[in-house]
């Protein structure tokens, strides 16, 4: 979603050049049902997604060992997706500056990891030094992409708001940035 208007709105399809669509048409199996300026509802597959500025939505592929998906800065320049812990839908944000991926206790409790199994650590935020717990998470998905095993830290509280993608999953991807779109492939 790179536009959004009264009853249209801006799509790149498939790596493919910005199209604008209005309601009621379809593009590439993509039908636009409503748009404003805050958001869009497409049906995809079948399937209805309500999608902002700057989200994507990967369908279809395979977890193979060269999975991709693209993501598209939103008016703010961040890189947001919905992706899913142990198959546990969430919301995460590209964060490069963060060591490992990192939620709050709430994401946590929800996607079904025990944190205070994990070994308590101090970790360096914004806000200062918090109390921290490390854990390993099972099954990382966003789009087409997989990963296993990824180390991750939970903090108490309602901080950070969505989950930090940082180097502990984005070091075993490969990141292409080009303009507002940012492709992770999975290296392995």
């Amino acid at each position: 979603m790179v536009g959004l208007f009264t009853g249209k709105a801006v799509l790149v399809i498939n790596n493919g050049q910005p199209k604008t669509l209005s309601v009621g048409q379809i593009s590439e199996g993509v039908k636009l049902i409503s748009a404003n300026s805050q958001s869009a509802v497409l049906e995809i597959e079948g399937k209805r997604r309500e999608l902002t500025m700057g989200q994507g939505v990967a369908v279809g592929g395979s977890a193979n060992a060269h999975a991709s998906v693209t993501l598209y800065a939103n008016s703010a320049g961040h890189h947001l997706a919905e992706g899913q812990f142990n198959g546990v839908p969430l919301k995460f944000i590209v964060d490069t500056g963060a060591t490992s991926i990192a939620m709050n206790n709430a994401d946590a409790r929800k996607a079904g990891i025990d944190y205070r199994k994990g070994e308590q650590v101090q970790v360096h935020t914004a806000s200062g030094n918090v109390a921290a717990y490390r854990v390993v998470i099972n099954t990382l998905k966003i789009g087409a992409v997989v990963l296993h095993q990824v180390e991750g830290v939970v903090l108490e509280g309602n901080s950070p708001a969505v989950v930090l993608l940082g180097m502990s999953a984005l070091n075993r991807l490969e990141m292409k940035r080009e303009g507002i779109a940012l492709t992770l492939i999975r290296k392995y």
